[in-house]
């Protein structure tokens, strides 16, 4: 979308229409297609002010009151006065996929979002211009990271304030010494202007965001902030006051993460190659820095985050506004830290889908709950709607998970229902094949597009590191079929079809290998068959138990 564009369809949004794609094109306007405003819910009370706090990689375990030895004072007490949710998950693990996913309330495969690239967003309507529309004054302040490889302001938002792609965290990042001795800077957009970025980059964002709270936004109206940080994506580079930060923490890297035939067995062929790649713990990107050091910043780097969080939280409290404000602490996807040897998400495996999850609301959450329901990254649009008496719009595939956070609906009767994830092959970081999962009661079934190699299927109540790969146990023969066959069905777009997208490709990628490092893996033991077989043929019919044992047999299969 171009610039002119977005800032039409911007001036649209606050003049309280939708257009549609045709507007774009210049054709006459039309309205038919455009999703229509939610309706207002007759809820008593006035509707409540929302805080939203998106953190950029960080793990669903990456908070103090976890983690012993983090210091994140303000996350903890956002836990302990509010509803904590431990299986929080994401339906794609991606930067721009995600985000793309908590401002529309749809599903990759539906709003079309699919990778980093240039994905366009002409099509998408984004859940805080409903909010504005129903008189919520908003800012967005952070990381955008979607569409054209812009900056400039997106309908919805009366304060604007954001950078192109992933940012910097200081000014002079990615600039040679000439430039920054002429003065350049890195650069914001501050309500369609260009302004150069003066400090790091949290502090940075969070000052705007305090500025807007304090003095510029109408106070007669209440108010949606959307706070998204650079924080704490890779390479996570920490300010000079937390430099030496858990320089004596002792850091845990996961059993899996080493290269051992224990590890190695079950796993797909693309994991192991994985470990020596960019993405990898053999060779994390493309450096020699130990996994150790890497893991300090990440965390020296949350710090900053969490002193955002505490002056949000202070300003609330002495403005007597914490009795009626909504505050949402979250992440766009989690983070392996050597994981069976990954680093990095996109997969399926649970660090990477899960995220962690806080919601506070003083007098009207709960207090130090715990919740172990699923909830989505789908989940949050409608919710937010929910919370200002919004009904929820027809596109939007969530729901709100306001009843259950307030504790009126249980876990047993939020029927979620299947938590469906969906990750598309990056051609600039080939290492992670697309990725189809499905989770039912705790059974996990993950499949590859494209590639050939295994399939996985963990039972997470008594494999929650996924290390016993069971997708070809007898005993679990059925359950395989069945969640195969979801998965599928669920896989559908809003359209009935069953499609995998792509961008266009322009390099090879980061594709190169440490020397001397894990050479590629070989294909599963039991692929290796004598030729002439009569059960040669077998593969390519659907699974039974009577494949099963002809298979075993060696026998000749027909279903």
């Amino acid at each position: 979308m171009t610039r002119s564009r977005i800032a039409l369809r911007a001036a649209a949004f606050s003049a309280g229409i939708l257009l549609t794609t045709a507007a774009w094109a210049g054709q006459p306007t039309r309205t038919a297609g455009a999703p229509a405003a939610p309706q207002t819910l007759a809820h008593a009370g006035k509707p409540m002010n929302i805080v939203f706090v998106l953190v950029d990689d960080l793990r669903y375990d990456a908070m103090g009151f976890l983690k012993p030895g983090l210091n994140t004072p303000n996350i903890d007490r956002l836990a302990k006065e509010g509803v904590y949710f431990p299986n929080a998950v994401v339906t794609s693990s991606l930067c721009s996929p995600s985000r793309a996913t908590i401002l529309t309330g749809q599903s990759t495969r539906n709003h079309g979002v699919v990778d980093n690239h240039d994905s366009s967003e002409e099509h998408l309507t984004f859940f805080p211009a409903y909010l504005q529309q129903a008189g919520y004054q908003t800012g967005f302040f952070g990381k955008w990271h979607m569409g054209a490889d812009t900056d400039a302001p997106r309908p919805g938002f009366n304060r604007w304030v954001s950078f192109k792609g992933q940012g910097t965290y200081f000014p002079t990042d990615l600039l040679s010494p000439a430039r920054i001795a002429a003065g350049e800077r890195q650069m914001l957009n501050v309500d369609g202007k260009a302004v150069q970025q003066k400090g790091y980059i949290t502090d940075e964002l969070t000052n705007y965001a305090m500025t807007w709270l304090e003095k510029d936004r109408d106070k007669s109206k209440p108010f949606f902030l959307y706070l998204s940080h650079k924080a704490v994506h890779s390479d996570p580079v920490p300010p000079d006051r937390y430099k030496t930060q858990y320089a004596d923490l002792k850091i845990d890297l996961p059993a899996s993460m080493a290269d051992t035939p224990e590890n190695n067995a079950g796993k797909p062929m693309w994991v192991r190659n994985q470990r020596n790649s960019w993405h990898g713990a053999d060779f994390p990107y493309h450096t020699d820095r130990s996994m150790v050091e890497q893991v300090r910043d990440y965390y020296r780097t949350l710090s900053p985050v969490d002193e955002s969080l505490g002056r949000i939280m202070a300003y609330l409290k002495k403005n007597g506004l914490d009795r009626n404000t909504m505050v949402v602490f979250y992440s766009d996807n989690g983070f392996l830290i050597g994981e069976h040897g990954l680093i990095d998400k996109r997969n399926a495996y649970e660090p990477s889908v899960r995220v962690p999850m806080i919601v506070w609301a003083p007098g009207t959450l709960p207090k130090g709950a715990t919740n172990p329901a699923v909830v989505r990254n789908l989940d949050l649009a409608p919710t937010f709607l929910d919370v200002a008496h919004l009904g929820k719009p027809a596109q939007m595939e969530g729901k709100s998970f306001l009843p259950l956070a307030e504790g009126k609906v249980d876990e047993k009767n939020w029927a979620a229902g299947d938590f469906v994830y969906e990750y598309y092959w990056e051609w600039s970081f080939p290492q992670t094949p697309t990725t189809f999962a499905i989770q039912r009661d705790r059974v996990k079934y993950i499949q590859y597009h494209g590639v050939w190699d295994l399939e996985e299927l963990y039972d997470l109540k008594s494999d929650p590191d996924e290390q016993h790969n069971l997708i070809n146990d007898p005993a679990w023969l059925e359950t395989k079929i069945t969640l195969r066959k979801a998965l599928f069905e669920q896989l559908a777009n809003n359209q009935g079809q069953h499609v995998v997208p792509f961008s266009e490709k322009t390099s090879a990628g980061l594709v190169s290998r440490k020397i001397g490092g894990t050479r590629a893996a070989d294909f599963p033991e039991e692929w290796y068959i004598e030729p002439n077989l009569p059960s040669k043929m077998n593969g390519l019919f659907p699974d039974s138990e009577a494949k099963v044992k002809a298979d075993a047999e060696k026998k000749f299969y027909r279903p």
